[in-house]
């Protein structure tokens, strides 16, 4: 057997090998392909690219459905057995689920460079392993006879809803690419998220700081998807000015639960700080997005623009990914779930990439630094991943250590 075949086996005997390999990809072709575009807008080296697609409509796509779903399947194809007791996710399903969401966003690329029907064939592609991924999660989920399945099935419903939603963008009609891209991050990207920081944030923290006692509420679990779903629906239909009414409340449950699950206490075990650091990022983005409601209501002002975006995704969402993609990765290759000084500095340094989106939003800003900011911004994204694709992605195609 050559070592090539040996790698191959290795990467792919399990779920979140395959699909965190990728996804460590992904961190990189996205935010480049996203650099040459920006590039061409605020640097003055070439004309803008002209894509078979609107630039934000594509970047839409690759951030929120070919991102962080490939590190959300991997992560719940490994847990979901654990968190119910139920039967592995078999290679035969995995395998072909992985294969098609990772061709077709590789075919994505060359669709945006070359036409809308390869573009159209991608999403195909990518939308078929998503369904083959469900119905991995559902194969588990139906067999498992635990009594507690509610972050399993939060996790499930909102992956069902997300395939639904990608198939806006395979239609490419303008209203089913908004209910996409707003759909996206309020009823995929925040219940998947905000579920699993639920379940898991509180069991590490009980395994790492003293006298620890475990707040899990109920009654958060609900509330957190459900007016996650009212702030979509009131984008959609224009009603901006009224998301404070579910945003405040959701803010103030993110705050609750960052204080609760006792983060200071976290600092001094940096493979933990990383999820409580990731976590308070929620609070903050939901206080922001809570103002800019309320200053549109009083004002009829947009004060912030994308500030409370960028503060969701890249501060909670990705932060949040960063510290569980690099705590799975240490314990399922058998090392030491203890975080280097190097892991930690990149992690630190990622913190940065949310603020200068924020500021780079705030009012007064001029168009030029605007764009300024941006690629900064990309560039330390593109700087701390890649450090982080360089020691976390061979891991994949090896054994355990131990």
């Amino acid at each position: 057997m050559n070592q090539l075949t040996k790698t191959w086996q290795t990467l792919s005997s399990a779920p979140h090998r395959l699909f965190f390999f990728w996804g460590g990809v992904q961190s990189l072709l996205t935010i480049a392909w996203w650099t040459a575009d920006l590039l061409g807008r605020y640097s003055g080296l070439y004309a803008p690219i002209a894509w078979s697609i609107a630039a934000t409509d594509a970047h839409a796509f690759l951030m929120i459905y070919s991102f962080f779903p490939f590190f959300m399947f991997g992560f719940l194809m490994t847990t979901f057995p654990r968190w119910m007791n139920g039967a592995e996710v078999e290679r035969r399903i995995y395998l072909p689920a992985f294969l098609l969401m990772a061709t077709g966003s590789l075919l994505f690329y060359l669709g945006l460079i070359l036409s809308v029907l390869l573009l159209t064939a991608a999403l195909m592609l990518f939308l078929a392993g998503w369904g083959l991924g469900l119905y991995a999660l559902l194969s588990v989920y139906l067999k498992a006879k635990h009594a507690d399945k509610r972050h399993a099935t939060i996790t499930w419903v909102v992956l069902g809803v997300g395939w639904l939603l990608l198939a806006g963008f395979v239609s490419n009609e303008a209203h089913l690419l908004a209910i996409a891209k707003v759909g996206g991050v309020w009823l995929i990207l925040l219940p998947v998220f905000f579920a699993v920081c639920h379940r898991m944030i509180p069991f590490f923290s009980a395994n790492a700081i003293a006298d620890y006692k475990i707040v899990r509420p109920n009654w958060v679990l609900a509330l957190v998807p459900s007016f996650a779903l009212i702030h979509g629906v009131l984008e959609l239909t224009g009603l901006q000015a009224w998301t404070w009414l579910v945003d405040i409340p959701m803010a103030v449950s993110a705050i609750y639960l960052t204080l609760a699950w006792r983060w200071r206490q976290s600092l001094s075990v940096p493979i933990l700080a990383m999820l409580h650091i990731g976590f308070a990022w929620l609070g903050i983005a939901l206080t922001l997005y809570a103002l800019q409601s309320l200053a549109l209501l009083i004002s009829g002002q947009v004060y912030f623009a994308k500030a409370p975006l960028h503060a969701l995704t890249v501060g909670y969402f990705t932060s949040i990914l960063l510290a569980m993609a690099t705590r799975v990765t240490l314990g399922h290759s058998g090392r030491m779930l203890k975080l280097d000084s190097v892991s930690w500095a990149l992690f630190l340094a990622f913190q940065t990439v949310p603020l200068l989106r924020i500021v780079s939003e705030l009012p007064g800003v001029e168009f030029a630094m605007r764009g300024h900011i941006y690629l900064c911004a990309v560039a330390v994204w593109l700087a701390c991943f890649t450090v982080w694709s360089y020691k976390y992605l061979p891991i994949y195609g090896q054994g355990r250590v131990d």
